[in-house]
């Protein structure tokens, strides 16, 4: 096995082929190891000459000896095609990769996910929701995955650990690599108690070119994808476009128009993204793993009754809303000074009611 794994790996971290490339291979040839050990000739026949030399003069042994190496460390472990565990969604989404490195929970393959994406600026409020959600869905039964990147990848990731569903992280770099560096301490949670997938070799930086790769694995591993806060430009749009491409639900959550960072599930509103509020909407869209599987009540909106009380309470949140607002507006709102405003403000902040935002502006987070 550890041949045909060395084999594989040989094929896959070969540049220039690709995975449509080792399909093709393993096509023409019938195995890995023939492919591996076909000669120069027969390699152009199914390869561009620069990658059938590539391939012929072993270039990438480094890279592979590399992998076993570090395959054979404690937690990780290198998965291929032809692994009875590789997961049959992504299989069969197209342009698989034949060859991924794991860290973690293996175990995690077999169970559903849902993709949660959405932007690495996230406002407090995003984060504070994909946590809950990404949370509620895992107490339902979906693994969920998402990319590692700072924002609401973060949040979900974070959301999700400690649930027995726990949680998936494919990243655009190697899988020795942590990117951003800020999320170090949460890829060691991942590679403890969830799963940390690349299919890039060992050392890979986080080249932007690498992230869109990323970004298709993601959505075919996924029975569906949720975009929790974008804007309409953030590469969490390509996901869901992938996502759809491969027929998987593409769902979002609306948030302010006052918010730049919910433009982008607008967008995907108003082409054909179900609009989702609650964990319960999401899982009455993708289904539920297990019909006696616990949702968590903490992403879906509290009872109008205890919300109204709780805003009669606090005079500042009735006016504060859900849209981020200024200081001096608050105070026109309230009549009284900025001063005044800013110190009921700084309160509620250290209570974790409220977030401070760039530009002097303040959001709601309860």
């Amino acid at each position: 096995m550890s041949r045909e794994r060395a084999d594989w790996a040989l094929l896959a971290l070969t540049p220039g082929i690709g995975p449509v490339g080792v399909l093709r291979l393993i096509d023409t040839f019938g195995s890995a190891a023939a492919a591996a050990s076909a000669n120069l000739s027969q390699l152009q026949r199914c390869l561009g000459d620069e990658a059938a030399r590539a391939l012929a003069g072993r270039v990438a042994t480094a890279d592979v000896e590399a992998a076993l190496t570090w395959a054979d460390a404690p937690g990780c472990f290198l998965l291929t095609l032809a692994d009875h565990d590789y997961p049959t969604a992504l299989a069969e989404a197209g342009h698989a990769p034949p060859l991924l490195f794991g860290r973690g929970r293996r175990e995690l393959l077999a169970r559903p996910m849902l993709a949660m994406v959405g932007s690495r600026h996230a406002t407090p409020q995003g984060r504070q929701t994909a946590e809950e959600f990404a949370h509620g869905l895992a107490e339902a039964g979906y693994t969920i995955v998402s990319g590692l990147a700072s924002g609401i990848d973060g949040a979900a990731h974070r959301g999700a650990l400690g649930t027995a569903a726990s949680t998936i992280a494919v990243i655009g770099t190697g899988i020795d690599r942590v990117y951003p560096a800020s999320h170090r301490q949460l890829a060691h949670q991942l590679a403890e108690d969830g799963l940390i997938l690349s299919e890039f070799p060992l050392g890979t930086a986080p080249l932007a070119h690498n992230f869109p790769r990323r970004n298709r694995i993601i959505a075919g591993l996924s029975r569906g994808c949720l975009v929790v806060e974008a804007n309409v430009n953030s590469g969490s749009l390509i996901t869901a476009r992938l996502a759809a491409e491969v027929g998987r639900e593409v769902l979002a959550i609306p948030g302010s128009i006052h918010n730049p960072q919910a433009r982008g599930c607008h967008r995907l509103i108003k082409d054909g993204a179900k609009l989702v509020e609650t964990v319960d909407d999401v899982l009455d869209e993708i289904g539920r793993p297990a019909a006696d599987a616990p949702v968590a009540a903490s992403a879906s909106p509290p009872a109008a009754e205890s919300t109204a009380t709780a805003m009669a309470e606090t005079p500042l949140l009735v006016q504060l809303g859900h849209d981020p607002v200024d200081v001096d507006s608050l105070a026109a709102r309230l009549e009284l000074t900025a001063g005044e405003v800013y110190a009921m403000l700084l309160e509620l902040e250290l209570e974790g009611r409220v977030a401070s935002l760039p530009g002097g502006r303040f959001q709601r987070l309860s």
